[in-house]
C-alpha cells in the first residue's frame, strides 16, 4: 500500500489549520470552460496562496514536525525552481527557522525575488532543477542542514493532501479531479485523499509533453527519467517523478495525459481574459487538457486545480504573444517591395484600411532571395482573429504587393 495515508493527511490539515499561513482556497464556477468541455466545469482557485501555490500546505507540514523534533538540526535547505522555494521560504521564517533555498539559474526572477522576501537565502545553481538539487545535497551533507525536498516526503506528500480534502468537502458531487504532475507530490496528496473518501471520482494527472516521464514510468512499472525538460511550465519541469509519488499515482490516478506548450499558453490566455485568473504555466496545464482532445468530461462536474500563479512579466508576455498568434491576433508579415520612398506608408495605408494595428515595422534588405532595388517589410501586426487576417493578406496583394505570412517572429 502507497506510504501515506488518510489519516497522515487529516493530521496534516490539523497543523496547515493557520489561516496566516495556508488558507482555504475558493472554488469558482468557469461559464467559457463550461461550454468549451461540454460539462460543468468549476475552478479550484490554488493560486491565490499567500506564496500563489499549493506548495506552502507541504512545507508547512513538513517544517512544522521539523520545528517539534529536539534532533533538528536547526536550518533548512530545499531545491526548487520556485513555488516549493517560496512554500519552505515562508514555513520556515514563521516557524523561526533558518533556510537556505537553492534555484536554477533559469528560475524566473520574480520567483527569486519573492522566496528572499519570506527571509531565505538564495543561492543561483545550475540549469535545471536536478542541478538545483545536487548542490542542496552537497550543502547537507556538509553543514547537516535538513533537505526538504519538493515532492520525494510522506510529509510533504500529507500535506499536499490537505488540498484534496477541502476540495472534496467544499464539493463532493465533483467527478473528475484534473490535476498537474511534476514531481508528483501534489497528485498523490490529492489523490489519496479524494480517493479514500470516494473511490468513484476520476482523477486524471497532467504533464507538459516535453516533460513528461509519468506515462512511460507507469508503462515501464517504475519511475522513469527525462533528463532535458522543456516547457514554458517550470513548475513542473522537474525531470521525473519518485518512488514514494510513483506508488500512489499507481494506486490512485485513472489517467494521465500530455498538453503541448501551444496548448498551455492557450489556457493561460484564456484564464486571463474569461477567468480574470493569472496563472502560470503550471497553474494551466489543467485548464489546458480540458481544451485538448486527449480527455473526455462530457457530461460530468469536473475540478482542475490552479495550482500556481507565480509569473515573470517577461515569461507573460512570451506566452501572450505565442498564444495571440496562434489565435490569428498577431500576425508577422514579409512584403516584398520596391525599395524606394513612399512604399512602407503604401503598406501601412493597406493594413490601416483594413482595421489592422501596425505594433512596429521595418526594413530587411541583406537577403539573398531579393534583386538589387528590392526590399523586404517585416510587419507585426494586430488583427482580430483568423477572418481578418485572412483578409489583411488579400488586400495586400490585391494592392499589387508579395505578402508571406510568416510562422514565427522574424
Amino acid at each position: 500500500m502507497p506510504r501515506v495515508s488518510l489519516p497522515d493527511i487529516e493530521a496534516a490539515r490539523a497543523r496547515v489549520r493557520d489561516t496566516h499561513i495556508v488558507e482555504e482556497t475558493p472554488i469558482e464556477y468557469s461559464r467559457s470552460l463550461s461550454e468549451r468541455a461540454d460539462a460543468d466545469v468549476h475552478l479550484k482557485m490554488e493560486h491565490l496562496q499567500r506564496t500563489g501555490s499549493f506548495k506552502t500546505r507541504g512545507a508547512h507540514n513538513k517544517i512544522s514536525l521539523l520545528a517539534d523534533d529536539d534532533a533538528f538540526s536547526g536550518r533548512v535547505v530545499a531545491a526548487s525552481a520556485g513555488n516549493h522555494a517560496q512554500g519552505v521560504a515562508l514555513a520556515a521564517t514563521t516557524n523561526d527557522i533558518e533556510s537556505t533555498i537553492v534555484m536554477p539559474e533559469t528560475a524566473p526572477q520574480a520567483k527569486v525575488d519573492a522566496t528572499r522576501s519570506y527571509g531565505a537565502d538564495v543561492e543561483l545553481v545550475g540549469q535545471t532543477f536536478q542541478e538545483a538539487v545536487s548542490h542542496a545535497r552537497d550543502l547537507e551533507t556538509e553543514h547537516g542542514w535538513e533537505f526538504v525536498h519538493a515532492y520525494d516526503d510522506p510529509a510533504i506528500v500529507a500535506g499536499q493532501g490537505t488540498l484534496g480534502l477541502e476540495l472534496y468537502e467544499q464539493f463532493p458531487d465533483v467527478d473528475t479531479v484534473v490535476a498537474p504532475i511534476g514531481g508528483g507530490g501534489l497528485i498523490s496528496g490529492v489523490a489519496t485523499a479524494i480517493k479514500e473518501r470516494d473511490p468513484s471520482v476520476r482523477i486524471v494527472g497532467v504533464q507538459a509533453e516535453d516533460a513528461a516521464t509519468v506515462p512511460q514510468s507507469l508503462l515501464k512499472g517504475e519511475p522513469v527519467g527525462n533528463d532535458d525538460p522543456q516547457t514554458i511550465a517550470d513548475g513542473i519541469a522537474t525531470g521525473g517523478i519518485c518512488d514514494l509519488t510513483f506508488e500512489h499515482i499507481d494506486a490512485y490516478v485513472d489517467e494521465v495525459v500530455t498538453v503541448s506548450d501551444d496548448r498551455i499558453a492557450q489556457a493561460i490566455l484564456l484564464l486571463l481574459e474569461r477567468a480574470k485568473q493569472l496563472v502560470e504555466g503550471a497553474g494551466a496545464v489543467s485548464t489546458a487538457a480540458l481544451l485538448s482532445d486527449d480527455l473526455d468530461v462530457a457530461g460530468e462536474t469536473v475540478i482542475p486545480l490552479l495550482c500556481g500563479g507565480n509569473i515573470d512579466v517577461s515569461a507573460l508576455q512570451g506566452v501572450l504573444t505565442h498564444a495571440q498568434a496562434a489565435r490569428h491576433q498577431l500576425l508577422h508579415l514579409r512584403v516584398r517591395i520596391q525599395d524606394r520612398p513612399g512604399k512602407m506608408a503604401e503598406v501601412s495605408r493597406v493594413l490601416a484600411d483594413q482595421g489592422a494595428n501596425i505594433r512596429s515595422v521595418r526594413h530587411e534588405r541583406a537577403v539573398d532571395d531579393l534583386n538589387v532595388g528590392e526590399a523586404y517589410l517585416m510587419f507585426r501586426v494586430e488583427a482580430a482573429g483568423r477572418e481578418h487576417a485572412d483578409q489583411l493578406l488579400a488586400g495586400i496583394r490585391d494592392a499589387g504587393y508579395d505578402v508571406e505570412r510568416l510562422a514565427h517572429p522574424e
